[in-house]
């Protein structure tokens, strides 16, 4: 006859555990409802309703591009391939950057949904044509930018789907690393090991790919820099370099070694480190450029030169 008190401690551990997570575990209802108070830091934004909140048409500046934008890893893509653009001196790549405050809902306005249906940032007008064209989705806008300067993106063969797989590559595993990892490991309400462990094996998978990929390529897609590495480098390359959920550590990223090349090779770019500072509203004062409408902007625009101006 089994025995309960011949069990190890650790046995007997592991089955108060189970018990434990066994009585807290969560049934779902036959029907789901939304509970608007439950959801952590981002609660007050998240719905599972799409459309315009309130009226509130948006600016429109003189440049040929309107973005419309916060520097979230996703936003920075978009100006760092502006800046990009710029370096490289197309002077048609001008824009205009608008802050949108995703934690006032200002892409609920009504002008922001026009733009882009699903209120997401970032989101952009190109006035270069006939009609003002919409584009939304960083993968498109990247593409977008890049066939119009045929500039970061190889025009056909291999070398375009090579960038082009890399690029999907970004879009269909950054969700896994924002809204699963950084999500439970950072913005959460509470801690819970399940959800962490499972995110945290996911990303460390995908830095493990990027890893290997680096091994025997400069960039991500070959010897060439492209919008793959402006995809990726602002969610994984910001990750390993200690500047996204502060979980470096936690991640091990130091033994990504050919991941850790490439970022820090990337962020001393002149244009990656401009575009990072465009819609940025946290950090450093002297790296925040709330609104972007020239190149002059950097010099006297920053929360710093501003901050100096009122005093």
């Amino acid at each position: 006859m089994w025995n309960c008190s011949a069990l190890s401690a650790d046995r007997k551990q592991g089955i108060k555990k189970a018990n434990t997570m066994t009585d807290s575990a969560y049934t779902p209802p036959k029907v789901w409802t939304w509970d608007d108070k439950n959801g952590g830091e981002w609660a007050s934004i998240n719905r599972p309703i799409s459309g315009a909140t309130h009226d509130k048409e948006l600016p429109v500046g003189t440049q040929p591009f309107q973005l419309y934008s916060l520097a979230t890893p996703n936003g920075v893509k978009v100006t760092v391939m502006f800046e990009e653009l710029l370096e490289a001196g197309h002077e048609g790549a001008e824009y205009d950057a608008w802050l949108i405050k995703i934690g006032d809902g200002n892409q609920f306005g009504s002008g922001f949904v026009e733009v882009n249906p699903n209120s997401k940032i970032p989101a952009m007008t190109d006035t270069t044509g006939d009609a003002p064209v919409r584009v939304f989705e960083t993968a498109s806008i990247l593409v977008h930018l890049a066939e119009k300067f045929d500039a970061f993106l190889p025009k056909d063969g291999a070398a375009r789907t090579e960038v082009m797989n890399w690029l999907f590559w970004q879009m269909g595993s950054a969700p896994y690393l924002g809204g699963g990892f950084g999500h439970f490991y950072s913005y959460a309400p509470e801690k819970f090991e399940y959800p962490i462990n499972r995110f945290t094996m996911e990303t460390k998978r995908q830095l493990d790919v990027l890893d290997k990929q680096l091994a025997n390529n400069t960039y991500i897609a070959g010897e060439d820099y492209s919008i793959a590495d402006i995809a990726i480098w602002p969610w994984y390359g910001a990750l390993v370099l200690g500047s996204l959920y502060n979980a470096a550590e936690f991640l091990d990223v130091k033994s990504y070694t050919n991941l850790m090349r490439w970022a820090e090779m990337i962020a001393a770019r002149p244009a990656v480190k401009r575009g990072r500072m465009v819609n940025r509203t946290w950090g450093d004062l002297g790296e925040q450029l709330h609104e972007r409408h020239s190149a002059a902007d950097f010099e006297t625009k920053t929360q710093d030169k501003l901050a100096s101006e009122d005093v």
